[in-house]
């Protein structure tokens, strides 16, 4: 006799063993921003290979002075971490000189005097 795969029911509707199961509860909705936060990117340029992290209004708590202004990046701002991936002594090096960057200052950077 072949066999069932359909799962067996008691009487009250449910199946035995657990009371609702896993699709009991509303799976909690994905934060993406959240969960970007902290993973560095790559980005190439003439001026380099860097890393950029973006840094969301919720996680900037400290004040930062941006290298493209000369301005100062408030807390609650969201902006970008940068710091070069190739440094000249190691990448601990490249990440102890990172600096908090605007958004549009990064983005609209000029690299002749770098």
């Amino acid at each position: 006799m072949p066999r069932s795969n359909r799962p067996r029911r008691n009487a009250s509707g449910t199946r035995s063993g657990t009371a609702g199961g896993k699709w009991a509860e509303p799976t909690p909705e994905l934060d993406l921003e959240r969960a970007r936060g902290g993973i560095a990117r790559r980005e190439s340029a003439p001026d380099g290979d860097w890393m950029v992290r973006t840094m969301t209004a919720k996680k900037a708590e400290k004040q930062y002075i941006c290298p493209g202004c000369s301005t100062a990046i408030l807390p609650g701002i969201a902006h970008l971490v940068v710091w070069k991936d190739s440094h000249l002594f190691g990448q601990a090096a490249g990440l102890a000189e990172r600096r908090h960057w605007h958004t549009n200052c990064w983005t609209s950077r000029t690299y002749r005097y770098r």
